[in-house]
């Protein structure tokens, strides 16, 4: 069986003029596309994740426009969307339940932020005994400060891709996936 594709939040708040714009988000969401269409050509199986924050939440707020996905990579009839409210996208979701009745054993993964939900998520799928591919490029995280030092979303991105290649993860180029 092909790995089953998870999108996490390819959610145009995260993309130039929305609430909570990403390093390279663009870039990330072309290389996302590209995988998407790879697998539907092969009948592999997608599933969407798409997160809501209530009203006042910041970003993704719950009937905002930034919360809609980035049609580059919008679901097509059939596909599965989940919807979530925290970054690990198996907590309080189906994700689970759908990938055991789907008998997903490997996930290729794609999305933002790395830092955060892509990270979450990854680290909960390993922990529930997935074996994880992440498509590297195929992701974006933003910049982030600490004790007046600032990390660029460059740095921080590819913190997180080594640490979850450490975890267990394979973390792949969108080429190689």
């Amino acid at each position: 069986m092909q790995p089953v594709l998870v999108i996490i939040d390819i959610q145009r708040d995260y993309f130039p003029g929305g609430r909570h714009p990403l390093v390279n988000p663009d870039a990330a969401a072309e290389a996302a596309a590209r995988v998407l269409t790879r697998q539907r050509d092969l009948g592999a199986p997608v599933i969407h994740v798409r997160h809501e924050s209530p009203a006042g939440g910041g970003f993704l707020e719950v009937d905002t426009d930034g919360a809609e996905i980035d049609p580059r990579v919008a679901p097509e009839p059939g596909e599965t969307v989940i919807v979530k409210h925290a970054p690990n996208s198996f907590v309080g979701t189906d994700l689970h339940e759908r990938l055991r009745e789907l008998g997903a054993r490997e996930l290729l993964v794609v999305g933002m932020m790395t830092s955060m939900c892509v990270d979450a998520t990854v680290r909960a799928a390993i922990d529930l005994g997935y074996a994880v591919t992440v498509v590297g490029d195929a992701c974006a995280a933003p910049d982030l400060a600490y004790g007046g030092v600032e990390v660029s979303g460059e740095a921080v991105h590819a913190a997180f891709l080594a640490a979850l290649g450490g975890a267990r993860a394979r973390v792949v180029s969108e080429a190689a996936a």
